[in-house]
């Protein structure tokens, strides 16, 4: 069982804190492995649900699932969404492109400096482009 330090556990409880949400223990302690290390990082449900139960943590998949809503709701995370089916969350909230590894089902930052859009389409009557999600599909070759 993977054991949760102070320190990262104080992390967390700052960065809920932060946006005004309640630190129940299960918030912090997910809180904590998403951000107690101070690493940005990109994790599934399924992942933060297994660190949890490591770390001794009881909680369902049901509650990581609405934790995860709650924490983008708040502006901690962001969801990236790949093939429409498979979301992953990632606490850096600033805008940048991602690689999808396809081979290992994993998502990292990509270099922003590196990516040029020169131009959109234009968006329909109506309606306005609210955000632009980049996310390149890689194979190892």
């Amino acid at each position: 069982m993977r054991e949760l330090d102070t320190q990262m556990e104080t992390r967390g409880g700052d960065w809920l804190a932060g946006v005004g949400l309640r630190p129940t223990r299960q918030r912090v302690t997910l809180a904590a492995l998403l951000v107690g290390d101070g690493q940005d990082r990109h994790v599934t449900a399924e992942w933060l649900f297994e660190a949890a139960r490591e770390a001794g943590e009881k909680v369902s998949l049901a509650t990581v699932y609405n934790t995860l809503r709650a924490f983008c709701d708040a502006g901690l995370m962001r969801e990236i969404t790949v093939d429409g089916s498979k979301s992953y969350f990632d606490t850096n909230t600033s805008n940048h492109p991602h690689f999808y590894w396809e081979d290992s089902a994993a998502l990292t930052d990509a270099p922003s400096d590196q990516l040029e859009i020169r131009r959109l389409p234009k968006a329909p009557d109506g309606a306005e482009i609210a955000a632009v999600d980049v996310v390149i599909r890689l194979r190892r070759s």
